[in-house]
């Protein structure tokens, strides 16, 4: 086959204990699944379908990286998440199966301009260019979940400049991880390589250039990020 031009490589994440890599294909977002997170952010943390977003797969920042802050932004906002890598693609996946499709489970920070999203919210318009920027999904290695087991339940946390600004545990979660796998297959056929960014808590709030970021999830590789 033949390009105009070299096509980009692959995105892929690091896979803990291991010199493969996890080839990705789309990146799946989940939007208030916290009920704490959904009340600062002004909504009804009320039990109703989860909702999805995307951002695209080269989004991804591999851990350790030092990350740009953002153009058209003045806001831009920290998201500490557990994200749920997809070994085996489906559609209208039982719930009571969803898990058996779960390769494992890494940590990510779904970064996102703030005010951009709050004035596309205003206005009734698509949120992609306040979550789908460059460089917007800081990502940890996975671990897979024949090793770490699967996650119900632990602390995830975010530290900003060694000070405190996110804490929740995932049983907080309204949405568990087998119900959000089951209800986005129903959207998209999932593939091997999906990974899913299953909200994240309370405590969001605005970082600046120069800022350090290190979170994590129990169990689970810690995601240190700087601002530049």
């Amino acid at each position: 086959m033949t390009f105009v031009f070299a096509p980009p490589a692959a995105p892929s994440v690091d896979i803990a204990g291991s010199d493969a890599r996890f080839p990705v294909h789309r990146l799946y977002c989940v939007g208030r699944n916290y009920a704490a997170h959904a009340r600062e952010m002004g909504m009804d943390p009320e039990r109703e379908p989860p909702f999805f977003f995307s951002k695209p797969a080269d989004a991804l920042v591999p851990n350790g990286t030092a990350v740009p802050y953002p153009p058209r932004t003045t806001n831009l906002h920290h998201e500490i998440e557990l994200v749920v890598a997809i070994g085996r693609g489906g559609r209208n996946l039982p719930v009571a199966v969803a898990l058996e499709h779960v390769y494992g489970y890494a940590v990510g920070n779904d970064l996102t301009r703030r005010d951009l999203q709050f004035a596309a919210r205003e206005a009734g318009r698509p949120w992609d260019v306040a979550k789908g920027f460059d460089a917007s999904a800081p990502v940890t290695a996975i671990r897979p979940a024949t090793d770490v087991g699967h996650l119900s339940h632990g602390a995830i946390w975010l530290e900003v400049n060694g000070k405190p600004r996110q804490r929740a545990d995932l049983s907080d979660m309204i949405w568990s991880v087998p119900e959000i796998v089951a209800e986005l297959s129903t959207y998209f056929e999932l593939r091997a390589g999906d990974l899913i960014f299953t909200g994240t808590p309370e405590g969001v709030g605005a970082l600046e250039r120069g800022d350090s970021l290190v979170g994590g999830v129990d169990g689970l590789e810690t995601l240190r990020t700087t601002i530049v």
